[in-house]
């Protein structure tokens, strides 16, 4: 039965919305920090964070908070910058989410180019693992970008369900069928296998059937959610809904 894995970098995005001068102030709030234990009490198996170059949310104090106060694991999504490696390689992150950066997209806009970029990610990955870190390539659900991850050496794959999320009708059904045909070649590969991206209490559900599926990242939604019901009952509401699987 697959997991879920909440990303907290929302609630940072609140609390810099009126802090952005002054992130580690006594009375900075919300805290993602106090957020990430609260989701792990209600059911969450790990905690999820991007820690973007340009620190628009997640800020380098809060990872290694979330390192030292957490219990379950943390995903620690990255760009590939050297700047973010060196906190990766500080923090040791039981995961490590290599992802595309663009620092004028809201959100991650689309799945790292693995294929084209080989070249890059094999020594970066190569000093992850040195620090007992798993790596995670979020990827399109693409032969082409699967392969590149099996070839890497990557542990996961995590398959980019925007494209599936932001369709409807018979186009989502087809994003469905790519993710299905990505996750079998995957699991094929011996990847392991999580997915990411524009989840919600809606979607979520048909993405539960995936070849191998271990993992789902889910943020934006859950905070989303808890606006209206609190946090800790947004976390187990989607519990709820992966268990009833």
């Amino acid at each position: 039965m697959p997991s879920l894995g909440v990303n907290i970098d929302h609630v940072a995005t609140l609390r810099q919305a009126r802090y952005r001068e002054q992130p580690e102030s006594h009375n900075a709030e919300p805290d993602p920090v106090a957020a990430a234990l609260i989701a792990e009490l209600a059911g969450a198996s790990g905690i999820t964070a991007h820690l973007r170059e340009d620190r628009r949310h997640m800020q380098d104090r809060d990872i290694f908070l979330l390192r030292e106060k957490i219990t379950t694991k943390l995903n620690f999504e990255m760009g590939l910058s050297e700047d973010i490696l060196r906190v990766a390689l500080a923090v040791r992150p039981e995961d490590v989410c290599l992802v595309p950066e663009n620092r004028l997209e809201v959100t991650t806009e689309g799945g790292l180019d693995c294929a084209g970029r080989l070249d890059v990610l094999a020594p970066a990955i190569a000093r992850l693992r040195e620090v007992g870190t798993r790596i995670s390539l979020f990827i399109d659900p693409e032969e082409s970008q699967i392969r590149a991850a099996a070839a890497l050496g990557a542990d996961f794959v995590e398959l980019h369900t925007g494209a599936y999320a932001n369709a409807t009708g018979a186009a989502r059904d087809k994003e469905l069928h790519k993710l299905m045909e990505g996750a079998a070649l995957a699991c094929e590969l011996k990847l392991r296998v999580n997915a990411g991206h524009g989840l919600n209490y809606e979607n979520t559900t048909a993405i539960l059937v995936l070849p191998g599926l271990e993992e789902l990242n889910i943020g934006h939604a859950i905070i989303s959610r808890a606006i209206a019901v609190g946090l800790h009952a947004a976390v187990r509401e989607m519990c709820d809904l992966i268990d009833r699987k």
